[in-house]
């Protein structure tokens, strides 16, 4: 730094001494001294361009390196020297047009006739004074001439007082008046003429006074002029006269004379004189520019240095490395200040996040034991804040209630579950505990849950927030139902079922016997004697089937064909109902598994005869041309097992109690028993299986949705020789 600045202080000091030497400062001894001067000059200018050369380089080199602080100081580079240049240049610009303006005015036309007036003035005087006494020393010499013609033999003593009277007799006066001879001796001399003012004039003006010249002598000195004349009638006689002038005129006129000898040849050297000040001043202005930009680009490195290791720290910082520490520099301004609080802030936050990671680890393993804990139980877990928005959902909820612990995440109770909503409100006015049993339908199942909503306290007792624990409890519930039908349909199968064949009975005999007695009223005997027996087989059918649903026999279980089975139901239904158009399609080959071949053909056999009823149905409702009754079979596999799917484009399932489907005299259908499917979800259970119902995909050219019976078996035997699709249709 220190040699930046002098190399700075160096420029002007070279100005100075260039322009000091070439305006002859030193005399003769100029010209070697302006040579190592201007070669000095030179060395500057080279040195100061390569280090601002260097510096751009580097300046450069570092941005596109890419190094922090490295466009900073690009930037700060170029302002610095943007800022010396404008400046420096606008005052050239500036000094160049005064300087032209005013060298202008120096020659202008006025300045010209000024100084020519004053020395035409100045002469005119001197011309005057020279003429008048030119005049006054003829007119003295021809009275002098006129006097020796009439009296040959005048003295001296006459001459004089001729001198004194002639002397006196001049209009502006004369100071001196002598009559010298040829050696300059006074011979006489006229009144106030005194031999001590006497100057003697040199051999050169007598030898032209001698040749009859009328010689002016200007005696600047003593402020006069003096004049000599060879009188005509006189032998060796001459006439010496002298008059006062102004000498301050006299001074004016060399001084004028002079001026305007120095003002015409500047006038000639004008154009000279502008190159060379501007020379001078471009040298200046290249010295103060060079030296501008050079301290601009140090104090650019400077202020960007700090600011990019503070870049880089930062860079570091957020890449979660607190372990790094910038320079300090020393001082106490805010560059040094930033460095010494940001190695502090790093301190602080390392300590900072040291702990947060602490205390996350804590809150890490709280989180996974809470969340293993809560994946873990079958009840659903919603955890709700004071307004309602949700903040928590387990698998188990997102499971029964169709949620996304993610994207429904904040969102109000009331637009996720509204089925909740009243259980809330209740919860939050009473600020208790409140249970109830809800029902719902989330993608075409419809489930029954036992619901609670409980408050969650802050430390101050506030109200943080709401906790709803729910548990699927349709099974439970079906199978109460389920046990409670069991015990209603064995009773009733005890108490209907025995009176049934002694009706029937006498019915019959009533018929046989009575029949011929009657004569023509035979025929409504017999009439209602059939009504009898066969509305008594009717009931013993119904007995039947409530003994059948109340002690379902078990399932003798063998090897069997499950492909087999299904395509030989599906080819039955087809040839019973030719109208409706069935198809098999089986995706995974061979499926061989240990059932009860008799139990699980009832239950396919009630399922296609359902979807048969259900498109019976929709018929009788009324359809559009284009429809066309479809039934669709499908096995596919499902995990460990596979999966029977029984779809068709019927009249669909309830939106409403579709859980109840399964229960004992629960059906939508006219003339139905209500259980058929209850029936059938007991041998699926029996074997291991699960079965569930929902809304079938749409059919082409429908616009509707059917029903969908999905039978899952795990652990059943898949042959995939045989893996090619089987349709029957």
């Amino acid at each position: 730094m220190a040699f930046a600045w002098l190399l700075i202080i160096l420029g002007p000091v070279l100005v100075g001494l260039t322009v000091y030497i070439t305006q002859g400062g030193l005399g003769g001894r100029a010209t070697g001294m302006v040579r190592g001067i201007l070669l000095i000059d030179v060395v500057y200018l080279l040195v100061v361009i390569s280090l601002i050369g260097y510096s751009v380089m580097r300046i450069f080199a570092a941005r596109r390196a890419q190094s922090a602080g490295s466009r900073l100081h690009l930037r700060l580079s170029g302002v610095f020297a943007i800022v010396a240049l404008i400046p420096t240049v606008l005052v050239a610009v500036f000094a160049v047009l005064t300087l032209s303006i005013g060298v202008e005015g120096w020659f202008s036309e006025n300045v010209r006739n000024v100084v020519g007036s004053s020395l035409s003035a100045a002469e005119a005087y001197k011309e005057e004074q020279r003429n008048d006494l030119k005049t006054d020393i003829s007119f003295m010499a021809f009275n002098l001439s006129q006097l020796k013609h009439d009296k040959p033999f005048v003295s001296d003593a006459e001459i004089r007082v001729q001198v004194t009277q002639f002397q006196n007799l001049v209009q502006r006066g004369l100071k001196e008046a002598y009559v010298i001879d040829g050696g300059a001796q006074i011979r006489a001399r006229g009144e106030l003429s005194y031999l001590f003012g006497f100057e003697k004039p040199d051999t050169t003006d007598m030898s032209r006074a001698i040749e009859g010249k009328l010689v002016v002598i200007e005696d600047w000195p003593n402020n006069e002029f003096r004049a000599l004349i060879r009188l005509t009638n006189y032998v060796d006689r001459f006439l010496y006269v002298s008059r006062d002038v102004d000498g301050n005129i006299l001074n004016l006129l060399d001084e004028t004379a002079a001026t305007a000898k120095t003002y015409n040849q500047m006038e000639t050297q004008r154009d000279q004189i502008l190159s060379y000040y501007g020379l001078l001043y471009l040298g200046f202005a290249t010295f103060v520019i060079l030296s501008a930009i050079w301290l601009g680009m140090l104090f650019a490195e400077r202020l960007s240095r700090p600011v990019g290791r503070l870049a880089g720290a930062a860079q570091r910082v957020g890449a979660g490395d607190f372990d790094v520490q910038v320079q300090e520099d020393n001082g106490d301004d805010e560059i040094a200040m930033l460095s010494r609080v940001f190695n502090r802030m790093t301190k602080q936050v390392k300590r900072q996040r040291d702990d947060l990671i602490l205390a996350n680890e804590v809150t890490e393993r709280r989180r996974r034991l809470f969340d293993s804990v809560l994946s873990g139980v079958t009840a659903g877990v919603v955890g709700l804040s004071s307004d309602g928005k949700i903040g928590f959902i387990n698998s188990a909820a997102e499971s029964l209630l169709n949620l996304d612990a993610v994207k429904d995440e904040g969102k109000d109770i009331k637009l996720a579950v509204p089925e909740f909503t009243a259980l809330f409100e209740a919860a939050k006015e009473s600020n208790s505990v409140s249970q109830e049993e809800i029902s719902l339908t989330r993608a075409g199942n419809a489930e029954v849950l036992l619901v609670r909503v409980s408050s969650r306290y802050e430390e101050q007792g506030d109200i943080e927030g709401y906790v709803v624990t729910f548990d699927d409890v349709t099974d439970l519930v079906s199978a109460q139902r389920m046990a409670a039908w069991g015990d209603v349909a064995r009773r009733i199968a005890h108490e209907i079922k025995n009176p049934l064949t002694p009706i029937q009975l006498s019915a019959e005999r009533l018929k046989r016997k009575f029949a011929p007695m009657v004569g023509d009223e035979a025929d409504n005997l017999i009439q209602y004697s059939d009504v009898i027996i066969r509305q008594t087989n009717d009931l013993r059918r119904i007995v039947d089937e409530f003994s059948k649903f109340a002690r379902m026999p078990e399932p003798e279980k063998r090897s069997m064909n499950l492909t087999s089975l299904l395509s030989d139901a599906v080819l039955l239904f087809k040839n019973a109902s030719p109208e409706t158009s069935i198809t098999f399609s089986n995706e995974v080959g061979l499926v061989r598994g240990h059932l009860d071949e008799t139990m699980i053909n009832q239950a396919i056999t009630n399922l296609i005869k359902n979807a048969g009823e259900a498109i019976d149905t929709h018929v009788k409702n009324g359809v559009p041309k284009s429809y066309k009754p479809e039934i669709r079979v499908l096995l596919k596999s499902h995990n460990t097992g596979v999966q029977i799917v029984i779809q068709d484009n019927g009249t669909g399932l309830p939106l409403e109690q579709r859980s109840r489907l399964f229960e004992p005299y629960v059906t939508h259908r006219e003339n139905g028993t209500g259980l058929g499917l209850s029936i059938v979800k007991k041998i699926i259970e029996e074997h291991g299986g699960t079965l569930e119902l929902m809304d079938a995909p749409r059919f082409s050219k429908t616009k509707h949705f059917g029903a969908m019976a999905c039978i899952k078996f795990p652990k059943l035997t898949i042959t995939n020789d045989t893996k090619t699709a089987t349709k029957v249709a």
